[in-house]
């Protein structure tokens, strides 16, 4: 699930990503749905989470919108005509019908302008539409990042860093409630959860879901290298100390 300025491997996502996936159908749990609703899910990753989306709209319909093409064609793959699809950025989101509701798990975190990005949702929803979220927050796979940073000051990796800029935004929810205020959202709502998780294939999990806005950056033949010397820097075993915003707020009438 991604906005952000890479290419994903949604195959392997797809099979690695059963913490988000379930994270998902937790945040699906708290969407009350009539049935008949047109659906946005903003970053629909491979379509894991959406194909349960979808048996809670037998007379509705989603819109699939990922930056990554791969993403899109996997949940293409995995939800055939069921769905509508759109590759774009979601902080230049523009549609050609209003939703009813905006639904996104593990992806918000990726776009790093939350002022531009819940301005843009606002102006998707229709009036009395629903924006039901989770993303990373404040504090999100913390000893994660600091190991990835940790590696990438060794001299034979850090030559492909420079000038790098933030990858992430795990924003606070005082500073969300804010923002979707700001933006024109109301009855608004943001709250953290911890989510440890274990991997159960560390290097896997990692290259595919945390670290690859970094492997992006080196040269094929690092790559492994340098995942490895992150894994090492960690704890065995790897527990990714992951937090989680939550987001629920409403388009005023």
């Amino acid at each position: 699930m991604n906005t952000g300025p890479r290419e994903w491997d949604a195959q392997t996502y797809d099979r690695v990503s059963d913490p988000q996936y379930n994270w998902g159908l937790e945040v699906l749990d708290r969407l009350e749905l009539n049935g008949d609703e047109f659906v946005l899910d903003a970053g629909c990753g491979s379509g894991r989470v959406t194909a349960r989306l979808l048996e809670r709209l037998p007379k509705g319909r989603v819109l699939c919108v990922d930056a990554s093409e791969s993403m899109i064609e996997k949940a293409r793959e995995t939800l055939g005509d069921r769905a509508d699809y759109l590759v774009a950025d979601l902080s230049a989101l523009e549609v050609d019908k209003p939703a009813d509701v905006i639904f996104s798990t593990a992806t918000f975190h990726w776009v790093l302008d939350h002022d531009r990005l819940f301005a843009r949702l606002h102006d998707v929803l229709r009036p009395g539409g629903r924006l039901v979220a989770q993303c990373g927050g404040v504090g999100n796979v913390a000893n994660h990042v600091r190991a990835i940073a940790t590696v990438a000051t060794r001299p034979e990796f850090s030559d492909h860093f420079e000038g790098l800029t933030m990858m992430w935004n795990f924003a606070p929810p005082d500073a969300t409630e804010e923002r979707l205020r700001n933006a024109g959202f109301d009855q608004v709502r943001c709250w953290l959860e911890d989510k440890p998780v274990q991997p159960e294939n560390p290097y896997e999990f990692t290259t595919t879901v945390t670290m690859g806005p970094h492997l992006a950056r080196l040269p094929e033949e690092l790559r492994r290298s340098f995942a490895e010397a992150v894994l090492e820097v960690e704890d065995d075993p790897l527990t990714l100390n992951y937090v989680r915003l939550n987001i629920d707020a409403r388009r005023p009438e």
